[in-house]
């Protein structure tokens, strides 16, 4: 697989995170070493994707821990608790943050026979555990999805489930790089995913830099390419699964998902199981963050749209289940009946 990205690392008791707000043109890397500045890294998007997402947080925890000025138990994890809480309301919507936050601060609990600077060592390397764990599990997500693939078939994804959005990998696009390291030959179309473009700046950039066989569109081009029978598959990650299958996800999932139905192609979710929220019913509880409308209105700074103009600017809709023809695990594609199959999983 390619290393031409590496999104988050952890040296030195810091983090380096790449700016992904400069990508393509420019790369950065800014050190993230406390709670704040950690939220302020995943509120801002200088990282995106449910899974990195999920690994900052860890180590956010891993600092909230560090730095806690308590050396009394109860007093320490209630600080901690605390400064979870505030790195979970960064995003409401991706799961793998809340999931990331809540198994931290658990396995702390589990440690509370020990010294804090005991426990608080142990956090730290099962931070750099999740922060592994999620480059293998993406990998199998991609090798779970070969059975979905024949050679020189041509792949649609939207937003940005690769690399930049994992540690390694990536999920919708593990299979693309699993296929290229065994040599089964893919195309690849990349919506451009307004309104901050993450298709376009990121996910054309990681597989381009990375010799895949790739094509930018234009978000509104998509049913025009399956209706040309250029797509033989679609492919997006997911920042939420509810039990039922139900999937949020980068706004405009919705709408490939209603054309995949429309033309007939298969619509598929890869995600890891840590991305399924079982106490979430359905898709109506999920919570869909809105972001500034600077995002549409503004583009690099410029202008694009009338001064006072009204903006609604979901981050991310929700697909129903009924749309899905399956959800890509590590653990190999549950297929509907979607409330069974994803309960037996968590057995």
């Amino acid at each position: 697989m390619s290393d031409v990205v590496n999104p988050i690392k952890y040296e030195n008791g810091v983090c380096l995170v790449l700016n992904q707000l400069l990508l393509p043109t420019e790369t950065e890397y800014r050190v993230r070493a406390n709670v704040k500045e950690m939220y302020i890294a995943i509120k801002d998007m200088e990282l995106r994707g449910a899974p990195l997402i999920g690994i900052a947080a860890a180590y956010g925890v891993y600092f909230a821990a560090r730095d806690a000025k308590n050396s009394e138990f109860a007093s320490w994890i209630k600080e901690v608790e605390a400064e979870g809480e505030y790195l979970i309301s960064s995003r409401p919507t991706a799961v793998n943050l809340e999931w990331a936050v809540k198994h931290m601060i658990k396995f702390a609990y589990s440690l509370k026979a020990l010294s804090i600077s005991e426990i608080v060592k142990k956090m730290e390397n099962e931070a750099i555990k999740i922060h592994f764990e999620d480059g293998e599990i993406c990998k199998q997500i991609g090798v779970n999805a070969l059975e979905l693939i024949k050679p020189n078939m041509t792949l649609l994804t939207h937003c940005n489930a690769g690399i930049l959005a994992t540690s390694r990998y990536g999920t919708a696009t593990s299979v693309m790089y699993v296929a290229k390291e065994r040599g089964i030959p893919l195309k690849i179309y990349a919506d451009e995913t307004r309104p901050y473009l993450q298709g376009a700046r990121l996910t054309a950039y990681e597989l381009f830099e990375s010799g895949l066989d790739v094509t930018l569109n234009c978000d509104n081009m998509a049913g025009f390419l399956m209706s040309q029978g250029k797509i033989d598959l679609v492919i997006t990650g997911a920042d939420r699964i509810a039990a039922n299958g139900d999937t949020a996800n980068k706004i405009g999932t919705l709408s490939l998902a209603i054309l995949c139905k429309h033309f007939g192609i298969p619509f598929y979710i890869a995600a890891p199981l840590s991305t399924i929220d079982v106490a979430t019913p359905t898709g109506k509880e999920i919570v869909i963050e809105e972001r500034s409308s600077l995002e549409v209105t503004h583009w690099y700074g410029k202008q694009i749209a009338p001064t006072g103009v009204k903006v609604y600017n979901p981050a991310f809709d929700v697909t129903p289940s009924d749309l899905i023809h399956g959800i890509i695990t590590e653990k190999g594609i549950i297929r509907a009946e979607y409330v069974k199959n994803i309960a037996k999983v968590f057995e």
